[in-house]
Protein backbone atom coordinates (compact mmCIF):
# COMPACT_ATOMS: atom_id res chain seq x y z
CA UNK A 1 0.00 0.00 0.00
CA UNK A 2 1.51 3.32 -0.68
CA UNK A 3 0.38 6.73 -0.04
CA UNK A 4 -1.12 7.84 -3.11
CA UNK A 5 -3.10 5.35 -4.29
CA UNK A 6 -6.85 5.22 -3.84
CA UNK A 7 -7.31 2.49 -1.31
CA UNK A 8 -4.92 4.74 1.03
CA UNK A 9 -6.33 7.70 0.59
CA UNK A 10 -9.97 7.33 0.38
CA UNK A 11 -10.18 3.99 2.66
CA UNK A 12 -7.42 3.18 5.15
CA UNK A 13 -6.23 6.87 6.17
CA UNK A 14 -9.78 8.29 6.84
CA UNK A 15 -10.49 5.24 9.02
CA UNK A 16 -7.52 5.41 10.49
CA UNK A 17 -7.44 8.49 11.49
CA UNK A 18 -11.39 8.61 12.65
CA UNK A 19 -11.21 5.74 15.27
CA UNK A 20 -7.36 7.44 16.52
CA UNK A 21 -9.07 10.47 17.54
CA UNK A 22 -11.74 8.74 18.83
CA UNK A 23 -9.66 6.41 21.43
CA UNK A 24 -8.66 7.43 24.79
CA UNK A 25 -4.87 8.41 24.84
CA UNK A 26 -3.73 5.43 26.63
CA UNK A 27 -4.79 3.78 23.60
CA UNK A 28 -3.08 4.98 20.60
CA UNK A 29 -0.10 3.65 20.51
CA UNK A 30 -1.13 -0.09 20.79
CA UNK A 31 -3.71 1.49 17.42
CA UNK A 32 -0.87 2.41 15.46
CA UNK A 33 0.98 -0.60 15.60
CA UNK A 34 -1.87 -2.75 14.83
CA UNK A 35 -2.80 -0.37 12.16
CA UNK A 36 0.91 -0.18 10.76
CA UNK A 37 1.13 -4.03 10.45
CA UNK A 38 -2.12 -3.96 8.96
CA UNK A 39 -0.13 -1.26 6.25
CA UNK A 40 2.43 -3.82 6.18
CA UNK A 41 1.21 -6.53 5.14
CA UNK A 42 -0.91 -5.25 2.76
CA UNK A 43 1.80 -5.02 0.00
CA UNK A 44 4.46 -7.17 2.29
CA UNK A 45 2.62 -10.09 4.24
CA UNK A 46 5.20 -12.71 3.23
CA UNK A 47 7.76 -10.79 5.70
CA UNK A 48 5.07 -9.36 8.52
CA UNK A 49 6.89 -12.26 10.48
CA UNK A 50 10.38 -11.94 10.10
CA UNK A 51 9.69 -8.26 10.71
CA UNK A 52 8.09 -8.94 13.86
CA UNK A 53 10.90 -11.81 15.10
CA UNK A 54 13.66 -8.88 14.23
CA UNK A 55 11.90 -6.39 16.12
CA UNK A 56 11.89 -8.87 19.36
CA UNK A 57 15.58 -10.02 18.34
CA UNK A 58 16.46 -6.18 18.33
CA UNK A 59 14.08 -5.09 21.63
CA UNK A 60 15.57 -7.93 24.14
CA UNK A 61 19.26 -7.41 22.83
CA UNK A 62 19.36 -3.27 23.14
CA UNK A 63 17.80 -4.66 26.97
CA UNK A 64 20.58 -6.68 27.87
CA UNK A 65 22.91 -3.61 25.89
CA UNK A 66 21.83 -1.64 28.54
CA UNK A 67 22.09 -4.06 31.93
CA UNK A 68 25.64 -5.17 30.88
CA UNK A 69 28.84 -3.51 31.67
CA UNK A 70 32.48 -3.05 30.37
CA UNK A 71 33.44 -5.29 27.03
CA UNK A 72 30.36 -7.58 27.11
CA UNK A 73 27.84 -4.34 25.93
CA UNK A 74 30.20 -3.68 23.11
CA UNK A 75 29.88 -7.38 22.05
CA UNK A 76 26.01 -7.51 22.06
CA UNK A 77 26.09 -4.72 20.23
CA UNK A 78 28.88 -5.82 17.68
CA UNK A 79 26.62 -9.29 17.83
CA UNK A 80 23.39 -7.46 16.62
CA UNK A 81 24.89 -4.86 14.25
CA UNK A 82 26.68 -7.90 12.03
CA UNK A 83 22.75 -9.69 12.72
CA UNK A 84 20.85 -6.95 11.25
CA UNK A 85 23.32 -5.97 8.62
CA UNK A 86 23.28 -9.99 7.46
CA UNK A 87 19.99 -9.58 7.12
CA UNK A 88 20.08 -6.60 5.17
CA UNK A 89 22.88 -8.14 3.18
CA UNK A 90 21.35 -11.34 2.22
CA UNK A 91 18.00 -9.95 1.35
CA UNK A 92 19.12 -7.14 -0.82
CA UNK A 93 22.63 -7.61 -2.15
CA UNK A 94 22.53 -11.86 -2.22
CA UNK A 95 21.07 -11.85 -5.75
CA UNK A 96 23.31 -8.60 -6.87
CA UNK A 97 26.00 -11.27 -5.82
CA UNK A 98 25.10 -14.09 -7.21
CA UNK A 99 24.63 -12.50 -10.52
CA UNK A 100 28.06 -11.31 -10.80
CA UNK A 101 29.63 -14.57 -10.17
CA UNK A 102 27.99 -16.72 -12.61
CA UNK A 103 29.16 -13.46 -14.79
CA UNK A 104 32.23 -14.15 -14.08
CA UNK A 105 32.19 -17.93 -14.17
CA UNK A 106 30.19 -18.00 -17.42
CA UNK A 107 33.20 -16.11 -18.86
CA UNK A 108 35.47 -18.35 -17.69
CA UNK A 109 33.51 -21.24 -19.56
CA UNK A 110 32.54 -22.47 -15.83
CA UNK A 111 28.95 -23.97 -15.14
CA UNK A 112 26.87 -21.15 -13.46
CA UNK A 113 25.83 -21.69 -9.45
CA UNK A 114 21.99 -22.59 -9.36
CA UNK A 115 20.34 -19.67 -7.04
CA UNK A 116 16.34 -19.42 -6.45
CA UNK A 117 15.75 -15.17 -6.40
CA UNK A 118 15.91 -13.91 -2.71
CA UNK A 119 12.13 -11.35 -2.75
CA UNK A 120 12.94 -8.32 -1.30
CA UNK A 121 11.40 -7.65 2.27
CA UNK A 122 9.95 -3.82 1.16
CA UNK A 123 11.29 -0.94 3.42
CA UNK A 124 14.02 -2.89 4.96
CA UNK A 125 17.06 -0.47 4.04
CA UNK A 126 15.00 1.99 5.63
CA UNK A 127 13.56 -0.47 8.82
CA UNK A 128 17.04 -1.74 8.89
CA UNK A 129 18.80 1.31 9.68
CA UNK A 130 15.86 2.50 12.43
CA UNK A 131 16.60 -0.88 14.41
CA UNK A 132 20.72 0.28 14.61
CA UNK A 133 19.68 3.48 15.66
CA UNK A 134 17.76 2.15 18.40
CA UNK A 135 20.65 -0.05 19.40
CA UNK A 136 23.29 2.13 19.00
CA UNK A 137 21.89 4.60 20.97
CA UNK A 138 21.11 2.76 24.02
CA UNK A 139 24.69 1.72 23.83
CA UNK A 140 26.05 4.80 23.54
CA UNK A 141 23.75 6.25 26.72
CA UNK A 142 21.72 8.71 24.93
CA UNK A 143 18.44 7.39 25.82
CA UNK A 144 17.40 4.51 28.19
CA UNK A 145 15.48 1.61 26.26
CA UNK A 146 11.81 1.39 25.87
CA UNK A 147 10.09 -0.65 28.78
CA UNK A 148 6.94 -1.14 26.87
CA UNK A 149 7.21 -3.33 23.86
CA UNK A 150 4.36 -1.77 21.88
CA UNK A 151 6.16 1.73 22.33
CA UNK A 152 9.54 0.50 20.43
CA UNK A 153 7.31 -1.75 18.13
CA UNK A 154 5.59 1.63 17.23
CA UNK A 155 9.23 3.97 16.62
CA UNK A 156 9.96 0.46 13.76
CA UNK A 157 6.71 0.16 12.67
CA UNK A 158 5.31 3.86 12.62
CA UNK A 159 3.57 3.61 8.92
CA UNK A 160 4.40 7.16 8.00
CA UNK A 161 7.94 6.57 7.59
CA UNK A 162 8.29 2.51 7.90
CA UNK A 163 8.51 2.09 3.62
CA UNK A 164 10.57 5.26 2.73
CA UNK A 165 11.46 7.45 5.25
CA UNK A 166 12.37 9.90 6.64
CA UNK A 167 14.91 8.02 8.63
CA UNK A 168 13.91 8.81 12.55
CA UNK A 169 16.61 8.42 14.82
CA UNK A 170 15.70 6.58 17.95
CA UNK A 171 16.76 9.77 19.92
CA UNK A 172 14.84 12.53 18.01
CA UNK A 173 11.55 10.30 18.68
CA UNK A 174 11.47 8.50 21.85
CA UNK A 175 10.06 11.44 24.07
CA UNK A 176 7.06 12.20 21.52
CA UNK A 177 6.52 8.26 21.47
CA UNK A 178 5.97 8.33 25.06
CA UNK A 179 4.02 11.64 25.44
CA UNK A 180 2.90 13.59 22.83
CA UNK A 181 -0.71 14.68 24.35
CA UNK A 182 -0.07 18.16 24.21
CA UNK A 183 0.69 17.68 20.43
CA UNK A 184 -2.70 16.40 19.43
CA UNK A 185 -4.11 19.61 18.48
CA UNK A 186 -6.78 20.72 15.93
CA UNK A 187 -3.07 23.27 14.64
CA UNK A 188 -1.56 20.07 13.86
CA UNK A 189 -3.91 18.27 12.48
CA UNK A 190 -4.79 21.53 9.77
CA UNK A 191 -0.94 21.91 9.16
CA UNK A 192 -0.48 17.60 8.85
CA UNK A 193 -3.49 17.71 6.28
CA UNK A 194 -2.20 20.66 4.14
CA UNK A 195 1.16 19.14 3.87
CA UNK A 196 -0.48 15.51 2.72
CA UNK A 197 -1.67 17.37 0.17
CA UNK A 198 1.01 19.28 -0.54
CA UNK A 199 2.83 16.17 -0.98
CA UNK A 200 0.29 14.56 -2.78
CA UNK A 201 -0.07 16.82 -5.29
CA UNK A 202 3.80 16.91 -5.85
CA UNK A 203 4.04 13.09 -6.49
CA UNK A 204 0.67 12.39 -8.44
CA UNK A 205 0.69 16.17 -10.50
CA UNK A 206 4.27 16.90 -11.06
CA UNK A 207 6.58 13.73 -10.32
CA UNK A 208 4.32 11.41 -12.08
CA UNK A 209 4.30 13.87 -15.05
CA UNK A 210 7.87 14.30 -15.80
CA UNK A 211 8.22 10.73 -14.65
CA UNK A 212 6.48 9.82 -18.23
CA UNK A 213 8.71 11.72 -20.00
CA UNK A 214 12.09 10.43 -18.52
CA UNK A 215 10.52 6.75 -19.29
CA UNK A 216 10.44 7.67 -22.68
CA UNK A 217 14.10 7.95 -23.09
CA UNK A 218 15.22 5.88 -20.34
CA UNK A 219 12.96 2.89 -21.27
CA UNK A 220 13.92 2.92 -25.15
CA UNK A 221 15.54 0.43 -26.33
CA UNK A 222 17.21 2.57 -29.15
CA UNK A 223 20.54 3.95 -27.62
CA UNK A 224 21.30 6.28 -30.87
CA UNK A 225 20.27 9.34 -28.47
CA UNK A 226 20.37 12.93 -29.69
CA UNK A 227 22.34 15.59 -27.62
CA UNK A 228 18.52 16.93 -27.13
CA UNK A 229 16.99 13.55 -26.08
CA UNK A 230 19.90 13.11 -23.53
CA UNK A 231 19.09 16.33 -21.60
CA UNK A 232 15.21 15.85 -22.06
CA UNK A 233 15.68 12.37 -19.95
CA UNK A 234 18.27 13.69 -17.48
CA UNK A 235 16.42 16.83 -16.85
CA UNK A 236 13.47 15.21 -16.68
CA UNK A 237 14.37 12.37 -13.99
CA UNK A 238 15.95 14.97 -12.17
CA UNK A 239 13.11 16.72 -11.07
CA UNK A 240 10.83 13.33 -10.57
CA UNK A 241 12.79 12.32 -8.26
CA UNK A 242 12.88 15.60 -6.68
CA UNK A 243 9.46 15.79 -6.48
CA UNK A 244 8.79 11.91 -6.09
CA UNK A 245 10.92 12.01 -3.16
CA UNK A 246 10.46 15.47 -1.48
CA UNK A 247 6.19 14.49 -2.37
CA UNK A 248 6.31 11.35 -0.14
CA UNK A 249 8.29 13.00 2.81
CA UNK A 250 6.04 15.95 2.69
CA UNK A 251 2.82 13.03 3.02
CA UNK A 252 5.12 11.36 5.75
CA UNK A 253 5.51 14.51 8.02
CA UNK A 254 1.84 15.37 7.27
CA UNK A 255 0.51 12.53 9.11
CA UNK A 256 3.00 12.49 11.19
CA UNK A 257 1.99 15.81 12.50
CA UNK A 258 -2.13 14.76 12.28
CA UNK A 259 -0.98 11.51 15.08
CA UNK A 260 1.07 14.26 17.07
CA UNK A 261 4.56 13.56 15.96
CA UNK A 262 6.98 16.21 14.85
CA UNK A 263 9.30 14.15 12.03
CA UNK A 264 12.45 16.00 10.92
CA UNK A 265 12.46 17.95 7.82
CA UNK A 266 14.18 15.65 4.94
CA UNK A 267 14.65 17.93 2.24
CA UNK A 268 15.83 22.03 2.08
CA UNK A 269 16.17 23.04 -1.52
CA UNK A 270 18.73 20.66 -2.76
CA UNK A 271 18.82 21.94 -6.41
CA UNK A 272 19.91 25.48 -5.33
CA UNK A 273 23.42 24.22 -3.57
CA UNK A 274 26.24 25.89 -4.13
CA UNK A 275 28.74 22.60 -4.28
CA UNK A 276 28.34 18.79 -3.99
CA UNK A 277 28.74 19.14 -0.29
CA UNK A 278 25.97 21.63 0.11
CA UNK A 279 23.90 19.47 -2.03
CA UNK A 280 24.12 16.74 0.72
CA UNK A 281 23.29 19.18 3.68
CA UNK A 282 19.99 19.50 1.45
CA UNK A 283 19.04 16.52 0.08
CA UNK A 284 17.58 13.25 2.17
CA UNK A 285 18.48 14.84 4.65
CA UNK A 286 17.85 11.97 7.51
CA UNK A 287 20.16 9.89 5.32
CA UNK A 288 23.47 12.41 5.68
CA UNK A 289 22.61 12.92 9.23
CA UNK A 290 22.48 9.04 9.87
CA UNK A 291 25.52 7.96 7.81
CA UNK A 292 27.48 10.93 9.58
CA UNK A 293 26.28 9.73 13.30
CA UNK A 294 27.00 6.32 12.74
CA UNK A 295 29.24 5.57 10.27
CA UNK A 296 31.80 8.90 9.39
CA UNK A 297 32.49 9.88 12.81
CA UNK A 298 33.02 6.27 13.81
CA UNK A 299 35.34 5.82 11.35
CA UNK A 300 37.25 9.13 12.43
CA UNK A 301 35.17 11.64 10.72
CA UNK A 302 37.66 14.72 10.78
CA UNK A 303 39.87 13.82 13.40
CA UNK A 304 42.20 11.89 11.32
CA UNK A 305 44.69 12.52 8.44
CA UNK A 306 43.92 14.48 5.20
CA UNK A 307 44.20 10.69 3.41
CA UNK A 308 41.98 8.58 6.12
CA UNK A 309 39.83 12.09 6.44
CA UNK A 310 38.75 11.39 2.21
CA UNK A 311 39.02 7.37 2.66
CA UNK A 312 36.22 8.13 5.30
CA UNK A 313 34.51 10.10 3.13
CA UNK A 314 34.35 7.74 0.08
CA UNK A 315 33.44 4.66 2.25
CA UNK A 316 30.70 6.45 3.19
CA UNK A 317 29.49 7.32 0.19
CA UNK A 318 30.42 4.29 -1.60
CA UNK A 319 27.76 2.48 1.62
CA UNK A 320 25.28 5.53 0.81
CA UNK A 321 25.00 3.98 -3.38
CA UNK A 322 24.79 0.85 -2.22
CA UNK A 323 22.01 1.21 0.41
CA UNK A 324 20.11 2.76 -2.29
CA UNK A 325 19.99 -0.54 -4.55
CA UNK A 326 21.97 -3.60 -5.53
CA UNK A 327 23.41 -2.47 -9.31
CA UNK A 328 26.73 -0.91 -10.30
CA UNK A 329 25.19 1.73 -11.08
CA UNK A 330 24.29 2.83 -7.99
CA UNK A 331 27.99 1.78 -6.79
CA UNK A 332 29.28 4.64 -9.42
CA UNK A 333 26.52 6.96 -8.27
CA UNK A 334 27.80 6.71 -4.93
CA UNK A 335 31.53 6.82 -5.67
CA UNK A 336 30.75 9.86 -7.86
CA UNK A 337 29.31 11.65 -4.96
CA UNK A 338 31.63 10.84 -2.93
CA UNK A 339 35.21 11.92 -5.23
CA UNK A 340 33.06 15.55 -5.79
CA UNK A 341 33.44 15.67 -1.53
CA UNK A 342 37.19 15.47 -1.59
CA UNK A 343 37.46 17.82 -4.95
CA UNK A 344 35.15 19.93 -2.58
CA UNK A 345 37.76 19.78 0.36
CA UNK A 346 40.82 19.94 -1.96
CA UNK A 347 39.97 23.24 -3.98
CA UNK A 348 36.36 23.06 -5.61
CA UNK A 349 34.67 25.02 -3.15
CA UNK A 350 37.68 27.49 -3.00
CA UNK A 351 37.59 27.85 -6.72
CA UNK A 352 33.63 28.32 -7.38
CA UNK A 353 33.45 31.04 -4.40
CA UNK A 354 35.48 33.46 -7.13
CA UNK A 355 32.14 32.62 -8.99
CA UNK A 356 28.70 34.57 -8.43
CA UNK A 357 26.29 32.09 -6.73
CA UNK A 358 24.09 31.86 -9.87
CA UNK A 359 27.34 30.16 -11.12
CA UNK A 360 28.12 27.90 -8.38
CA UNK A 361 24.22 26.91 -8.61
CA UNK A 362 24.54 25.64 -12.06
CA UNK A 363 27.69 24.31 -12.12
CA UNK A 364 26.31 22.29 -8.94
CA UNK A 365 23.14 21.20 -10.78
CA UNK A 366 24.84 20.17 -13.84
CA UNK A 367 27.08 17.76 -11.57
CA UNK A 368 23.30 16.66 -9.96
CA UNK A 369 21.73 15.83 -13.06
CA UNK A 370 24.51 13.55 -14.51
CA UNK A 371 24.84 11.50 -11.11
CA UNK A 372 20.89 11.35 -11.75
CA UNK A 373 22.15 9.66 -14.83
CA UNK A 374 23.63 6.52 -13.21
CA UNK A 375 20.75 6.42 -10.90
CA UNK A 376 18.63 5.88 -13.67
CA UNK A 377 20.11 3.83 -15.82
CA UNK A 378 20.01 -0.20 -15.56
CA UNK A 379 23.33 -0.36 -16.80
CA UNK A 380 26.22 1.55 -16.31
CA UNK A 381 27.25 1.41 -19.74
CA UNK A 382 23.35 2.98 -21.37
CA UNK A 383 24.84 5.85 -18.78
CA UNK A 384 28.17 6.87 -20.13
CA UNK A 385 26.04 6.38 -23.65
CA UNK A 386 23.45 9.18 -22.22
CA UNK A 387 26.30 11.45 -20.46
CA UNK A 388 28.43 11.40 -23.31
CA UNK A 389 25.98 12.41 -25.71
CA UNK A 390 24.31 15.69 -23.40
CA UNK A 391 27.72 16.77 -24.29
CA UNK A 392 28.25 16.19 -27.68
CA UNK A 393 27.49 18.85 -30.05
CA UNK A 394 27.67 16.51 -32.97
CA UNK A 395 24.78 14.19 -31.75
CA UNK A 396 22.55 17.72 -31.62
CA UNK A 397 19.45 16.89 -33.54
CA UNK A 398 18.53 19.53 -36.62
CA UNK A 399 14.69 19.13 -35.11
CA UNK A 400 13.87 17.87 -31.97
CA UNK A 401 10.26 17.87 -30.98
CA UNK A 402 10.53 18.24 -27.05
CA UNK A 403 6.78 18.33 -26.60
CA UNK A 404 4.45 21.12 -24.86
CA UNK A 405 4.21 19.50 -22.04
CA UNK A 406 7.70 19.37 -21.48
CA UNK A 407 8.21 23.08 -21.31
CA UNK A 408 5.14 23.51 -18.91
CA UNK A 409 6.59 20.91 -16.21
CA UNK A 410 9.68 22.86 -16.87
CA UNK A 411 9.12 26.10 -15.85
CA UNK A 412 6.99 24.07 -13.01
CA UNK A 413 10.09 22.31 -11.53
CA UNK A 414 12.02 25.32 -11.80
CA UNK A 415 10.12 27.46 -10.40
CA UNK A 416 9.38 25.32 -7.48
CA UNK A 417 13.03 23.89 -7.19
CA UNK A 418 14.66 27.48 -7.60
CA UNK A 419 12.45 30.21 -6.41
CA UNK A 420 14.82 30.26 -2.78
CA UNK A 421 17.17 31.52 -4.79
CA UNK A 422 15.26 34.99 -6.02
CA UNK A 423 13.29 35.03 -2.53
CA UNK A 424 13.89 37.64 0.34
CA UNK A 425 12.12 35.89 2.54
CA UNK A 426 11.76 32.40 1.48
CA UNK A 427 10.89 30.44 4.94
CA UNK A 428 8.40 32.82 5.40
CA UNK A 429 7.32 32.32 2.53
CA UNK A 430 7.70 28.17 2.97
CA UNK A 431 6.14 28.13 6.27
CA UNK A 432 3.02 29.75 4.23
CA UNK A 433 2.72 27.06 1.87
CA UNK A 434 2.54 24.08 4.24
CA UNK A 435 0.27 25.95 6.95
CA UNK A 436 -1.70 28.51 5.60
CA UNK A 437 -4.23 28.58 8.57
CA UNK A 438 -2.82 30.78 10.65
CA UNK A 439 -4.83 33.93 9.04
CA UNK A 440 -8.78 34.04 8.12
CA UNK A 441 -8.01 34.57 4.44
CA UNK A 442 -5.38 31.68 4.88
CA UNK A 443 -7.86 29.47 6.17
CA UNK A 444 -10.04 29.98 3.13
CA UNK A 445 -6.84 29.63 0.62
CA UNK A 446 -5.93 26.63 2.52
CA UNK A 447 -9.63 24.68 2.26
CA UNK A 448 -9.96 26.15 -1.36
CA UNK A 449 -6.48 24.57 -2.74
CA UNK A 450 -6.67 21.58 -0.76
CA UNK A 451 -9.71 20.47 -1.95
CA UNK A 452 -8.58 21.98 -5.65
CA UNK A 453 -5.37 19.67 -5.56
CA UNK A 454 -6.80 16.37 -3.70
CA UNK A 455 -9.79 16.35 -6.58
CA UNK A 456 -7.42 16.67 -9.23
CA UNK A 457 -4.78 13.95 -8.02
CA UNK A 458 -7.30 11.46 -7.18
CA UNK A 459 -8.72 11.81 -10.68
CA UNK A 460 -5.04 11.57 -12.04
CA UNK A 461 -4.73 8.37 -9.96
CA UNK A 462 -7.60 6.98 -10.45
CA UNK A 463 -7.01 7.55 -14.29
CA UNK A 464 -3.12 6.54 -14.42
CA UNK A 465 -3.09 3.64 -12.11
CA UNK A 466 -0.56 2.37 -9.94
CA UNK A 467 2.78 4.13 -9.71
CA UNK A 468 4.84 3.64 -6.55
CA UNK A 469 7.34 6.35 -5.07
CA UNK A 470 10.64 5.66 -6.51
CA UNK A 471 11.88 4.68 -2.80
CA UNK A 472 9.88 2.45 -2.39
CA UNK A 473 12.22 -0.21 -3.96
CA UNK A 474 14.63 0.77 -0.99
Amino acid sequence: MVFSSSLFLLYFLPVFLAIYYLLPYKSKNTFIVVASILFYSWSGALYVLFLLASLLFDFYIAKYIHDSTGKKRKQILAFSVIINVGLLLYFKYANFFIENVNTALSSAGMEAVSWTKVALPIGISFFTFHKLSYTIDIYRGVKAPFTNIVNYTLYILLFPQLIAGPIIRFNEISDQIENREKELTIDNRLEGFYRFIVGLAKKVLIANAFGEMADEVFASTNTAYSMQEAWKGALTYTFQIYFDFSGYSDMAIGIGLMMGFRFPENFNNPYIATSITDFWRRWHMTLSRWMKDYLYIPLGGNRVSTARMYFNLCTVFLISGFWHGASWSFIFWGVYHGIFQILDRLFLIKVLERFPKIVQVVFTFILVVIGWVFFRVDSIEQAFVIVKTMFDFSKAAHVYEFGQMFWVMLVVGSLFSFIALWSKNYEALQRSWYNPFTTIRGCVWGIVSAFILFIFSVAEITSAGFNPFIYFRF
